[in-house]
């Protein structure tokens, strides 16, 4: 493992810590947009992990973008999405068991226009990249 994913993780430990400590008063926002975490169980390795990820609430439903800063890869926590999409979502208010849901066509495109709306840094993301950003919707499971 390199030393900058060794970092990374690091300081996701850090931020998760504080979010759940805190419930969200610490590490819950970035430029006013909320935070939550998101719980997935490794495409390869099976573990689990949890990740924070700027929440996009539409219609009272989670959204997740996947732009890992606008890089040519997808971020680690999609992959596993994709392979697996049972998560555990965090909030400020509370946690939850979901189903993740990768966004197509309009309905994408959609939710990405009203992040893009709440953090600019999305629109920029987009312009860095020849993918498309994933869109993922976090469904509640009972």
């Amino acid at each position: 493992m390199s030393l900058q994913t060794r970092l990374a993780r690091g300081a996701a430990a850090i931020n998760n810590a504080l979010f759940r400590a805190t419930r969200g008063r610490v590490m819950g926002s970035i430029k006013r947009v909320p935070v939550l975490l998101l719980t997935t169980t490794g495409a390869r390795s099976g573990q689990t992990r949890t990740t924070p990820v700027m929440d996009i609430e539409v219609d009272g439903v989670h959204h997740v973008i996947a732009s890992a800063g606008g890089s040519a890869k997808h971020p680690a926590w999609f992959y596993n999405v994709r392979a697996n999409a049972a998560v555990r979502v965090e909030t400020r208010s509370g946690a939850f068991d979901a189903t993740a849901a990768i966004l197509e066509g309009d309905e994408r495109d959609r939710v990405y226009e009203i992040a893009t709306s709440r953090m600019s840094n999305f629109g920029r993301y987009a312009e860095q990249t020849d993918r498309t950003i994933p869109v993922v919707r976090l469904d509640r499971t009972a």
